[in-house]
Order: structure tokens, then C-alpha cells, then sequence
């Protein structure tokens, strides 16, 4: 696995590029050679970007923000909330399906992976981009923040419009570094069942697509089985 040079598409390379030779880039690399060298780490290497490689930088139009891989084996897939098909869906996966058909009518999918949306300019980024198997949170404050904290600022910076979708204070947080002149920001529970069903009615798939369509864009097809 090469994090300093990762396989990542050449929009995202470009933007980024001052991050990948970052001290504290290294640092995480190093980290994470340690970490595969006495643990599973997930998801597996090739996918660790898979957010970035399915979505371009230059189309990105919505941004959906998690916090922390899925930690069991087989489930995470480099796309925040998403599962490698045949997956089980996780609780919070099932809540986000239920809003889904609720405030489009769209049916309970069977596949749990979000591929479909990532393909159509939807970035799914965890704030933490790798975990240790059955561990949660075991690679937070090693280095992942400073990145994908970097990430959402070059959003802001050099993109127009974007709608993002911050769900839970964790998400929300990140707010501060999106520049809300220019882009639109829509907050809703944590689709967790920790949140107590606070999720749900936040209608948060129409309203980013009302909010594309009266930019002149194509709304995005939220349906997961095609």
C-alpha cells in the first residue's frame, strides 16, 4: 500500500497534491505500514480512495461525511455509510433506506453499496479514511483529520454549489470549513438509531436534488439497485 503516492484520480492528485508530501502524511504512512504489519486494517489498500476515484474532483456536487470506516470484516469499501455488496447493512445504512423511500417512494434496496451514487458526483468521505478491524475509532487523531479536514476546505475553496449533507454534530462540526456564500449546507440527525429516529423526515435526498435542478443540474438517481 502507497499512501504518500496513493492511486487517486489525477483531479484529486492535482488539488492535492501539497498534502500527499506533508509531514504529517508521512507520519500517517508509517503508521499505517505498522498497523497492517500486526492487525487487519480496513478497508483493504486498493479501496482506501475509492471515494475520490469514483468521484472526480471536478464532479463533485454533493458531499456526504461519516466519521469512521465499518470495522468488521468485509464491509468497508472506501465510501462513507456504503458496504461491499452482500454485506449486511449496518443500522445506520437501514435508517438512511428508510428516509430514502420515505421521501422519494424509492424501495428498500438490497444491495447496501453506494458505488451508484459516488459515480454520479456524490463524495462519500469518512473524516477517518481506515480503521483496525473490530476496533472503531482506532485511527482517528493519526493524521486522516488533517486530510479530509483539507479535502472539504479545497471543495469550498475552488468548487461552487456543492450541497453538503452533515449529519450529527461530528459532521456538522465540519462545517466552519465550507464557505456557505457559495455552497449549501444541509444539517439532519445522525441516521444512527442512537439518534432516537431524529433522522428521519429530514428529506434530505429532495431537497438536494431541488436544490441541484435550480442550478441547472441534473438531480442525482438515489436508487441503489439498478
Amino acid at each position: 500500500m502507497t499512501v504518500t503516492q496513493p492511486q487517486i484520480e489525477d483531479g484529486w492528485k492535482k488539488a492535492l497534491s501539497k498534502e500527499f508530501s506533508a509531514p504529517y502524511f508521512t507520519e500517517l504512512k508509517q503508521f499505517l505500514l505498522a498497523e497492517k504489519s500486526k492487525h487487519q486494517v480496513f478497508p483493504p489498500g486498493p479501496l482506501i480512495f475509492s471515494a475520490f476515484n469514483h468521484c472526480p474532483f471536478s464532479a463533485v456536487r454533493v458531499v456526504i461525511l461519516g466519521q469512521d470506516p465499518y470495522h468488521g470484516p468485509g464491509q468497508a469499501n472506501g465510501l462513507s455509510f456504503s458496504v461491499s455488496p452482500g454485506i449486511r447493512h449496518p443500522p445506520s445504512l437501514v435508517n438512511i433506506f428508510k428516509e430514502l423511500q420515505n421521501d422519494l417512494g424509492i424501495p428498500y434496496p438490497k444491495s447496501g453499496d453506494l458505488t451508484v451514487w459516488a459515480d454520479q458526483g456524490v463524495l462519500l468521505i469518512n473524516a477517518t479514511l481506515t480503521v483496525r478491524e473490530n476496533e472503531a475509532a482506532s485511527h482517528q487523531g493519526k493524521g486522516w483529520e488533517t486530510f479530509t479536514d483539507q479535502v472539504i476546505h479545497t471543495i469550498s475553496l475552488k468548487k461552487e454549489g456543492v450541497v453538503f449533507l452533515l449529519w450529527g454534530k461530528f459532521a456538522q462540526s465540519k462545517e466552519p470549513l465550507i464557505d456557505t456564500t457559495k455552497h449549501f449546507v444541509l444539517k439532519a440527525a445522525h441516521p444512527s438509531p442512537l439518534a432516537r429516529g431524529a433522522f428521519f423526515g429530514s428529506k434530505p435526498f429532495s431537497k438536494t436534488n431541488q436544490i441541484l435542478s435550480e442550478q441547472g443540474l441534473d438531480p442525482i438517481d438515489w436508487r441503489v439497485d439498478r
